[in-house]
């Protein structure tokens, strides 16, 4: 509508602008339309969200076998139900921590006034905003919030703050004309200044305006739309965690198969239930096979790392969120609020010269409080907490005076003449002891125009107002003429003015964030500029933050539109700024990126931010000035407002992946052990040498839920380490078992089966159950060494082996807990089937686990000379 002169929307939109719509008429639209409000997202019951806890590929693989084990033998019960118990544990952790119901609609809906005034059958009423339909006649003032989209029909002196919607922290003057040159090309919103948009706020002025779209077709509606059915994205620790799982799935099948047939070869003949028994010894193998502990095991670490995070200012909503930011390679960041301020602040001032702020001179700080008297603003203060009323430039110049000028409280303003578009000034009349003076500010040629002053002096001015405008900061001229009387308040006032200075200002960057930036950098982290500012205020941060660096370029909405996805996408690594973007922009340049096999932050603290947050693959929001709409969609919200958070949070994310691979290597390998075990044993049969079973299904079970799930919790709380952010990201190609990881985890897995078949074999020789004995004692010692091997690539010899104490915590648990089991009478025989050792033997057992530790300080000794060349 902002193409159309007004009579011309009043006709397309079948009002009367005099009278407003009848009551009866506006009935029939509501009616017809529905409220002015947002579609709510339809939430999920508690019901619902448990069972998606168990589609994980893991846990499936977990009930499947559980199930298909109780089916086989109903008398071994126990190990189906604690299965079934470790899984519900699980599920119950993850709606605990991921619970937080979505608010965003919600938010969004609180961001409106709850009454508007309204013309209705010739009468101003008010009205709920949700009751506004499209036809009707509004009208706001300063401090109302915007209820609908609409179109100006009159204003005077409107300025609007949009910050919220597109980002820009300068106010918006508003005008009721046809905008020229738009008839055939669309604008960006930024530049539709005859129009008014729901949930934005008025700062100054008064406008009367038709309401031209409600609900969800207004601009904050489209953005409540695209943050709709956008929760199915996986983070990189689900795809990787749910790849393990299909590799364990895949294995487990081979596993069954093959010990079946190698148990229905050994053993064929020697009884009626032949079949039954390989069948059951290949299923309990198979339930072996999987690290029941795992998923539990993943969960806690990440919540934990929840809570370090919280600790840090870095508050994440859900849990796998926690290690995506350790893989991130972009941070498409906000620069309104994130890296800037989101404060307009005095930076420079002019009087005769440029001065230093610190260096004032008394006639220096006359200028300021000329500046200040001039503005319609206010900065109060109500019980400790300020509260800022009126135009950001304004509020900067009051709170400029308040630093450095003098006190105006009780300096009486007589008479105004209100800042329009045409004139581009403002103008006061003070008094001041017996006399008046008239106080003018405004764009700096017009101040020049209406100067005393030779066309020198103004050239020297205008020369610094060019060299401020170049820097992107906003700049004021201010003017004064004194009066003896009190004057006719009238555009004489501001003719022949003594010019007095120029003020320069800038919504600042934060102080921390270059230095955030450079150390992300370094890390292989690149930012990424996103703003609905102007282009030349945002190169200007851009710059002085080192984000636009020689060879990248800024780009605007405008040219950014006229790109296809195929042009963007082959050059969106040239561009390091993106300026007057809208929300489907900025969604937009994070899918390319994501094209781009890169993994996407987001920062952002605005209602325009929440779609892109809720795109990439983690949002960030800022929890000071961030809106409760931007909070809402995002992944994690910084309660400090630092960038510097993200770095410690990617730091944090990048220790956690590695702690999770950590538990993944170590509970793998000492399953891998586990069923090799068996099946050596099975394979030796084949050759007359019937062993018997070394390990039955309640050893294989204790130690997956015991003995293994205390170390890896212990190896889920090592600390990243200090040249965590030397490193690159990872590349989000990059496989789970990357890096040899999988084959690491195969060959230790052989030395632990090697290892525990050993020790059967020594004990077997006295007897069948003393070596069943062994074998359960080694395999769970070897596995509680092997864990101070995974804990660092270091050798033992070069590091704090001890400095984790929840792995020594673990490591003394589970050897107390192994004992028990063998030294406890009934506990031993009745129900695991074991015999007190001897101690001789459990010296053999000792002495057989400890060579895990020398042959992988061997490994480890050649894998690093042969890393380090």
């Amino acid at each position: 509508m902002y193409k159309f002169k007004i009579n011309e929307v009043e006709k397309k939109l079948n009002t009367n602008l005099d009278k407003g719509l009848t009551s009866n008429e506006a009935q029939n639209r509501l009616d017809k339309n529905g409220k002015n409000e947002l579609t709510e997202k339809k939430k999920q019951s508690m019901l619902i969200k448990f069972f998606l806890e168990f589609k994980d590929v893991l846990i499936i693989i977990l009930m499947v076998a559980a199930v298909v084990s109780l089916i086989i033998d109903p008398r071994e019960w126990v190990e189906s139900l604690i299965i079934f118990i470790v899984i519900i544990i699980n599920a119950i952790l993850g709606i605990i921590q991921e619970n937080k119901a979505e608010k965003s609609l919600e938010a969004l809906k609180k961001m409106s006034s709850p009454m508007c005034k309204v013309l209705r059958d010739g009468k101003v009423i008010p009205i709920e905003t949700i009751h506004l339909v499209v036809g009707d006649i509004i009208m706001v003032e300063a401090g109302d919030f915007i209820p609908a989209d609409a179109r100006i029909i009159e204003c005077s002196h409107l300025r609007v703050d949009e910050s919220a919607l597109t980002g820009e922290s300068v106010t918006v003057e508003k005008i009721s004309d046809v905008i020229d040159g738009t008839e055939d090309k669309e604008i960006v919103l930024g530049n539709r200044k005859n129009m008014l948009f729901s949930s934005t706020f008025v700062t100054n002025g008064k406008a009367k305006a038709v309401v031209t779209e409600v609900g969800m077709k207004t601009e904050i509606g489209k953005i409540a739309g695209m943050l709709i059915g956008d929760d199915n994205q996986t983070t990189p620790l689900q795809q990787k965690l749910s790849q393990v799982g299909k590799v364990i799935g895949i294995m487990s099948i081979i596993i069954c198969v093959v010990v079946f047939f190698l148990e229905m070869l050994t053993t064929k003949g020697t009884s009626d239930t032949y079949l039954l028994d390989a069948f059951k010894t290949a299923i309990a193998l198979a339930v072996a096979a999987i690290p029941e502990g795992l998923a539990t095991v993943v969960t806690i670490i990440l919540a934990i790392g929840v809570g370090n995070m919280a600790k840090k200012n870095a508050i994440v909503k859900k849990l796998p969120a926690v290690e995506t930011l350790g893989s991130t390679s972009i941070i498409c960041c906000d620069k309104t609020g994130t890296l800037t301020q989101n404060k307009m602040t005095v930076q420079e001032l002019y009087h005769h010269t440029n001065k230093k702020l610190e260096n004032l001179t008394e006639d220096d700080k006359e200028l300021i409080t000329y500046f200040a008297l001039c503005c319609d603003a206010q900065i109060t203060n109500v019980d400790g907490v300020e509260k800022r009323i009126g135009d950001p430039t304004e509020t900067a110049l009051i709170e400029f005076n308040n630093l450095y000028g003098r006190p105006i409280d009780k300096i009486e303003r007589v008479a105004d003449l209100p800042f329009d578009s045409i004139r581009k000034m403002m103008t006061v009349v003070v008094k001041v002891n017996n006399h008046y003076l008239s106080i003018t500010k405004g764009a700096p040629d017009i101040i020049l125009h209406h100067a005393l002053l030779s066309d020198k002096e103004k050239q020297e001015i205008l020369n610094a107002n060019t060299n401020m405008a170049s820097r992107a900061l906003r700049v004021l001229g201010l003017g004064i003429k004194a009066h003896a009387n009190k004057p006719e308040c009238n555009e004489n006032l501001e003719e022949n003015l003594t010019f007095l200075g120029l003020v320069g200002m800038i919504d600042p960057a934060r102080p921390e964030v270059k230095e955030a930036i450079e150390v992300a950098s370094k890390a292989g982290i690149r930012t990424i500029m996103i703003t609905g500012d102007h282009i030349t205020t945002a190169s200007a941060i851009a710059k002085e933050l080192n984000i636009l660096k020689d060879g990248y370029r800024a780009i605007s909405s405008e040219e950014l539109q006229k790109m296809s996805d195929e042009e963007l996408g082959n050059q969106i690594e040239d561009y390091a700024v993106y300026a007057r973007v809208s929300p489907e922009d900025k969604v937009r340049i994070v899918e390319m990126w994501q094209k781009k096999g890169k993994v996407v932050s987001m920062t952002g603290d605005g209602v325009n931010d929440s779609p892109a947050l809720k795109k990439a693959d983690i949002g960030c929001a800022m929890g000071i000035t961030g809106t409760d709409v931007s909070k809402e969609a995002a992944d994690m919200i910084l309660a400090d407002d630092n960038f510097t958070t993200i770095v410690e949070a990617v730091k944090e994310g990048r220790g956690i992946y590695n702690n999770v691979k950590k538990c993944v290597k170590y509970l793998l390998s000492s399953n891998i052990g586990e069923v090799l075990t068996i099946f050596l044993a099975s394979f030796i049969a084949l050759f007359g040498l019937n062993l018997g079973v070394p390990l039955s299904p309640i050893h294989l079970l204790w130690i997956n839920l015991i003995t293994d799930s205390l170390p890896a919790f212990g190896l889920g709380m090592e600390k990243a380490s200090n040249d965590e952010m030397d490193k690159m990201p990872r590349p989000k190609t990059e496989g789970f078992f990357a890096n040899k990881l999988g084959y690491e985890i195969a060959l230790e897995g052989i030395l632990i089966g090697v290892l525990t078949l050993v020790a059967y074999l020594i004990g077997s020789k006295q007897d069948h159950i003393v070596g069943q004995t062994m074998a359960f004692f080694t395999l769970s010692s070897l596995q509680l060494f092997h864990s101070y091997n995974i804990k660092s690539e270091k050798s033992i010899f070069k590091q704090n082996i001890f400095n984790n104490k929840s792995l020594n915590f673990a490591f003394v648990i589970g050897f107390i807990l192994q004992l028990v089991v063998i030294y406890t009478p009934g506990l031993n025989t009745n129900v695991f089937g074991l015999v007190a050792l001897q101690l001789k033997d459990l010296l053999i057992c000792l002495g057989l686990s400890f060579m895990i530790v020398i042959v992988m300080e061997i490994a480890k000794a050649f894998g690093y000379k042969k890393h380090n060349n």
